[in-house]
């Protein structure tokens, strides 16, 4: 009766363990998405779901300061307040991140011939934003140490060459995030490079309509 229990628990925490992994050695961790059973994917839920929600707390934050939400008088954002809302704002990050990501992944996948499915595409897209995990625990808490609330503010203390850099770090992140989603295709998928790269950017274009879109709307 214990084998039932306990294989779900060893794949879980095999999943758990290989996420510093992302980081070093992607190609290994993706081609463990290959496995599409029910199993499998039970397995790597609730690290993936953890990966999602933290990079989009640093996601938040990242956007905050670039949009503050709060004009520099604003007598009602405490430190709770400011935590309280990067939490909700990072989950919604998260989830707009893992659905909508994957969506544009799968699209672009498909565009090239890809016979995987969604849930496939949402999970590459999921642990492709790992480097925000450690943006969270190496930079956000510097960048909070520094400007506080003022991140929530317009014209905040965060303004100039030092906000600049944190803003050129979650750029480099970023950056560093597509590049993860490059080898995320390319490992499930079994592609060349120039094949994975033309899925990424059938998925590029799909996500500047739907940007474009949603800033004419917005209008």
């Amino acid at each position: 009766m214990s084998v039932p229990t306990e294989q779900p628990a060893v794949a879980e925490r095999a999943w758990w363990s290989r996420l510093p992994r992302l980081l070093v050695a992607p190609t290994e961790v993706f081609a463990e998405l290959r496995d599409e059973s029910r199993e499998a994917g039970d397995a790597r839920q609730e690290p993936l779901v953890a990966v999602a929600l933290l990079a989009g707390i640093a996601m938040f934050v990242g956007l905050v300061a670039l949009e503050p939400p709060y004009d520099r008088f604003h007598l009602d954002l405490s430190a709770f307040n400011m935590t309280f809302e990067s939490i909700l704002g990072g989950a919604l990050v998260g989830i707009s991140n893992f659905w909508l990501g994957g969506a544009l992944v799968y699209l672009g996948a498909r565009g090239l011939g890809a016979t995987t499915g969604y849930r496939l595409a949402r999970h590459v897209a999921g642990l492709a934003t790992a480097p925000f995990v450690l943006l969270l625990v190496l930079v956000v808490p510097v960048r909070l140490g520094l400007y506080g609330v003022d991140l929530f503010r317009a014209s905040g203390s965060d303004s100039g060459t030092g906000g600049d850099v944190f803003i050129a770090i979650d750029a480099l992140v970023l950056v560093w995030t597509l590049a993860l989603a490059l080898v995320g295709i390319r490992a499930t998928q079994r592609w060349s490079w120039g094949r994975a790269l033309g899925a990424l950017g059938v998925a590029a274009l799909f996500a500047i309509l739907l940007g474009t879109l949603a800033f004419a709307a917005s209008r």
